[in-house]
């Protein structure tokens, strides 16, 4: 019997490093994801994630098709906010636990409700991950509906905590994120800190808006440096600059 491809691609998540694109299913059409797909794949993305909204969003398994036509080779990771919008169309899942918070249903609810769904889809790779919700200067989604508040930005030693706590209880990745929207991207101080209290996978996102800040995320010890609202308009140019010098300054290499 021949290996499963899914899981062959997760792995492939352990073992590049560089730019994810994050597409949001509640603000892109198939065909405009598709299309970021085919750019970020040509450009020098690492990896794509698809999710991002806290409500039930109905068109993720069709956004997550699209972007499986656009780039077939990268890893397609699901970000996703409950458990009701796991969908089995996706490599793997990040299994998030909100680690800043101590909301229950964010810290071990969701996943209890995942379990049905990841057991009748073994293909879907489960990748527990420690959410930590970074002060961006604006409430975002997350903490609005999360109902939990940021680490402050400010306390790189608390941030590390968590973030050992997580590995301490058999955690293999980390998420650093200031939200959708905010005004500051979560600083090298506490990539750094993250970085030396994990050995695991670690996502940094939120208020990336420059290759600059991308690149100083990587040096400050990211594996992954996530982008999505820069991208989500005219065709994979964020701003000024393009997809591939994102990707580059994420060490890419297109």
């Amino acid at each position: 019997m021949t290996a499963p491809r899914r899981p062959a691609a997760a792995d492939r998540l352990r073992d590049r490093r560089g730019l994810a694109v994050l597409v949001d299913p509640a603000r892109t059409t198939d065909d405009d994801a598709e299309s970021l797909a085919r750019t970020a794949a040509a450009d020098g993305a690492a990896a794509l994630l698809v999710g991002g909204s806290y409500g039930v969003e109905p068109r993720i398994g069709d956004v997550a098709r699209a972007l499986r036509r656009g780039a077939p080779t990268l890893p397609l990771v699901q970000f996703p906010g409950t458990a009701a919008q796991l969908v089995p169309d996706v490599d793997a899942v990040l299994l998030l636990s909100l680690v800043s918070g101590r909301n229950a249903q964010y810290l071990i609810e969701e996943h209890v409700r995942a379990v049905g769904f990841l057991t009748a889809n073994p293909q879907v790779v489960p990748v527990s991950t420690a959410y930590c919700l970074i002060d961006g200067g604006a409430v975002t989604s997350v903490e609005a509906v999360s109902q939990t508040r940021p680490l402050p930005a400010d306390k790189p030693e608390l941030l590390a905590a968590h973030v050992r706590a997580a590995m301490l209880i058999g955690m293999r990745a980390v998420y650093l994120d200031a939200g959708s929207g905010a005004r500051t991207a979560v600083a090298p101080a506490l990539v750094r800190a993250a970085r030396a209290a994990s050995a695991g996978l670690l996502f940094v996102g939120g208020g990336i808006r420059t290759p600059d800040a991308v690149r100083e995320a990587r040096d400050a010890g990211a594996d992954y440096v996530v982008i999505g609202s820069e991208f989500e308009r005219a065709g994979g140019r964020g701003g000024r600059a393009t997809m591939r010098e994102f990707a580059r300054a994420a060490g890419g290499t297109a």
